[in-house]
């Protein structure tokens, strides 16, 4: 009878974990499609550019509570977080385009975040547990569906929003209220640790883990900057709506080749000297892509997006290494507290947007990135199957 469970759970795991990774693609679309509307948001709320840093820190500080909610889900266990948070970020995304005000707008994205702290924790333990012996790519699929969730919606709800005003944006939330009776199914349910577990060693884990939060935090204000600013930068320059989104929508999509490449390449040559690598070109691509022009602009997004996606799944598998007894923590983290941290960069670079120009702060990040390769030469590496 176990083995034919076994081997019944075996068959079905590549469909739950597609089914996992479209539920990553709605939660993470419904999240973080603003970039693509926000020069409309700034116009119909008669806010200034400066305002936009704050506008995104209310989308993301919510993900700060994700290493709460990860010390949460493993004492709990189940799977019930990921379907709460699926349903909180597409209800706000449906709710943005009545925000009246400047307040009623960050308390909707607030609801946004929280909810995006929700669902990831729990997500992100589970797909480890339905990974198997091959971590890496199965943390590079799910991946792949948060951001080419994270670079389609931009685009899409930005031509939305030109075809029929920002009032529609809550067609978006549709797909996830069809899907929302499937996730309870596709998700792993988690066991509950245990009252008399193993309890977490902080003064053994404060040192790498404190690295790898900061190694983070530099990667996502790289990546958190380019979705604010770049659009922004697009626009002031006169440029449409529908094709400042676009520039998100290349840089997240084609970024999937690295969520893809990053898992699999570390299960094979170790996840220390890939993200060193990728860390190097993205910093390289950023640059390039400051002072590119033309059809460049769009090659160089792409090759950025595919190296600074490859460390995404790195940073989490690292985390959970490190936290073995709690990692729903470790990849709360890694993703939530490192993003929220960003966030609170991006918020605090709003000013220098508008005090020089909205490719001020993609210098700044720029800088950022070149320390976060020292970050990474010190980060704890696993070891790997032979």
């Amino acid at each position: 009878m176990e083995a034919s469970t076994a081997a019944t759970s075996s068959r079905s795991r590549p469909a739950r974990l597609t089914g996992m990774s479209w539920a990553h693609f709605l939660n993470d679309g419904a999240a973080n499609y603003l970039p693509g509307v926000l020069p409309a948001i700034l116009i119909s709320l008669n806010l200034s550019v400066a305002l936009a840093g704050t506008i995104m820190a209310a989308l993301l500080m919510g993900q700060a509570l994700q290493p709460l909610v990860g010390i949460f889900a493993d004492r709990v266990g189940g799977r019930v977080m990921v379907a709460l948070g699926l349903a909180g970020s597409s209800l706000g995304g449906a709710l943005v385009g009545f925000a009246s005000g400047f307040w009623p707008l960050l308390g909707i994205l607030m609801l946004i975040g929280i909810s995006n702290a929700f669902f990831h924790p729990q997500a992100l333990a589970g797909i480890r547990r339905l990974g198997g012996e091959r971590p890496g790519a199965a943390m590079s699929i799910f991946m792949v569906g948060g951001e080419v969730g994270r670079g389609v919606w931009p685009a899409l709800a930005s031509w939305v929003v030109v075809q029929w005003g920002l009032g529609y944006l809550w067609l978006l939330a549709l797909p996830a209220l069809v899907t929302l009776p499937f996730v309870l199914h596709w998700a792993p349910r988690l066991p509950p640790r245990a009252a008399d577990a193993t309890p977490i060693a902080w003064r053994l884990h404060a040192g790498p883990l404190s690295r790898l939060v900061t190694f983070s935090t530099l990667r996502s204000l790289m990546i958190l900057s380019v979705v604010t600013y770049v659009p922004l930068m697009w626009a002031q320059g006169g440029g449409d709506l529908t094709t400042g989104a676009s520039f998100i929508t290349v840089m997240l999509v084609v970024g999937v080749i690295g969520n893809l490449g990053g898992g699999r390449l570390s299960d094979r040559f170790g996840r220390r000297p890939v993200l060193i690598v990728a860390m190097s070109i993205s910093v390289i691509m950023l640059a390039a892509f400051l002072l590119a022009e033309g059809i460049w602009l769009w090659i160089v997004l792409g090759v950025l997006g595919i190296s600074l996606f490859a460390t995404l799944p790195l940073g989490i598998l690292i985390a959970q290494d490190i936290l073995p007894e709690n990692r729903s923590l470790g990849s709360g983290m890694a993703l939530g507290l490192a993003n929220a941290l960003a966030a609170l960069g991006v918020m605090l670079l709003g000013p220098v947007a508008a005090l020089w120009a909205p490719a001020a702060p993609l210098w700044i990040a720029l800088g950022g990135g070149v320390i976060s390769i020292f970050l990474a030469i010190g980060l704890p590496e696993h070891e790997r199957a032979t």
